[in-house]
C-alpha cells in the first residue's frame, strides 16, 4: 500500500525522485558523464534551451499556482508600488540628486500607509484562516516591503512575487518564506498577481508600477477581468503623474472609465472602499 501519491491517488509507477537518485549511482564513465545521458527533467542546460521556452513558461505558471492551492489561498489583495520609496526616517538610497531625495523622503508617508493597509487586510484575512484577502506584493523593497511587513506585524502570512533583475530585487525579510516565489518571465508574474485578486492597490512608483497599473486596468476596462476595487494611493501624486481627465476629453478613454478607479490617501479610506464593495462587516 506504499504506491500512493501525496494526494492519496494510487500510483504504482516509480516516482521521478527515485529515478533521479538511481541515475546518480551508476558507474562514472564517459557515457554517464555525457549531457545526453541526463534525465531530461533533471538537466538544467536542456531546460534552458530556447526551444524549451514554452515549457518554462508553463512551469512558472504551474509552480506558484500549485503551492498557493496547497496552502488553500483563494483570494488576495494586490499591492503594487515603488521599490525606491523609503520607510519614514529611512535613507532615500535611490535618489540621484537633492530634488529626488526630498521627494522620496516626502513620499515615505506611502510606506507607512502601505504597511497599515496590509495590517487591515491581514486582520480581515484572519477570519478566513488566511485563505481570503491575503496580501501579495512584488516581494522587493520599498512599498513592497511595507506590504509584507504590515502582514507580519499582525502575525499573518503574505506572498512575494519576486523577479530576477540586475538591481533592486531580492526578497524582503517579511515575505512568508514558503510563499516567496521567483520569476524569469514578467508576463507570468503579472498573471499571478491577478489570478486571485479581490482588490488592487497601487502606490506611487515608476515604470514597473505604471506597467502593472495599466495592464490590470486594461483587463478590467475591456471586460477580460471582473471589476474589483482599484485603489490609487496618493491623490496628488497620481493626478500629477496621469491626467485621466485629459484622456477622457481626447476621447481615448470613455468618461466612465475614470470611475473604475478610487483615489485614496489613507489605509482607512482604502479599506472602506473594499468593505463597501463586498458588503463586509
Amino acid at each position: 500500500m506504499s504506491a500512493r501519491r501525496r494526494d492519496d491517488v494510487w500510483d504504482p509507477l516509480v516516482p521521478s525522485e527515485k529515478d533521479m537518485e538511481r541515475a546518480k549511482q551508476v558507474p562514472d564513465t564517459p557515457q554517464t558523464r555525457a549531457p545526453a545521458y541526463r534525465l531530461a527533467f533533471d538537466d538544467p542546460e536542456f531546460l534552458c534551451r530556447e526551444e524549451l521556452r514554452p515549457v518554462r513558461l508553463q512551469l512558472e505558471l504551474l509552480k506558484p499556482d500549485m503551492l498557493l492551492q496547497e496552502r488553500g489561498i483563494r483570494s488576495t489583495v494586490v499591492m503594487f508600488g515603488g521599490a525606491r520609496i523609503p520607510e519614514p526616517g529611512g535613507e532615500a538610497w535611490a535618489a540621484k540628486n537633492e530634488t529626488q531625495k526630498k521627494n522620496l523622503e516626502a513620499n515615505a508617508v506611502y510606506y507607512e500607509q502601505a504597511r497599515e493597509f496590509a495590517r487591515q487586510c491581514s486582520r480581515h484575512s484572519a477570519a478566513s484562516l488566511y485563505k481570503e484577502f491575503v496580501v501579495v506584493t512584488g516581494g522587493g523593497p520599498g512599498v513592497m516591503e511595507a506590504g509584507n511587513r504590515g502582514a507580519t506585524d499582525v502575525g499573518a502570512p503574505s506572498i512575494g512575487l519576486n523577479i530576477v533583475l540586475p538591481h533592486e530585487q531580492a526578497p524582503n525579510e517579511y515575505v512568508t518564506p514558503e510563499l516567496c516565489f521567483n520569476f524569469h518571465y514578467f508576463a507570468i508574474r503579472k498573471m499571478h498577481f491577478l489570478l486571485r485578486a479581490k482588490a488592487i492597490s497601487v502606490f506611487p512608483g515608476g515604470f514597473g508600477t505604471m506597467d502593472e497599473l495599466f495592464e490590470a486596468l486594461t483587463l478590467i476596462q475591456t471586460g477580460r477581468m471582473e471589476r474589483v476595487p482599484f485603489l490609487l494611493f496618493g491623490k496628488a501624486f497620481w493626478r500629477g503623474a496621469i491626467d485621466l481627465g485629459f484622456l477622457a476629453e481626447q476621447g481615448t478613454i470613455s468618461p466612465g472609465d475614470v470611475e473604475l478607479i478610487s483615489f485614496v490617501d489613507t489605509a482607512d479610506e482604502a479599506w472602506a472602499v473594499i468593505a463597501d464593495f463586498y458588503a463586509l462587516a
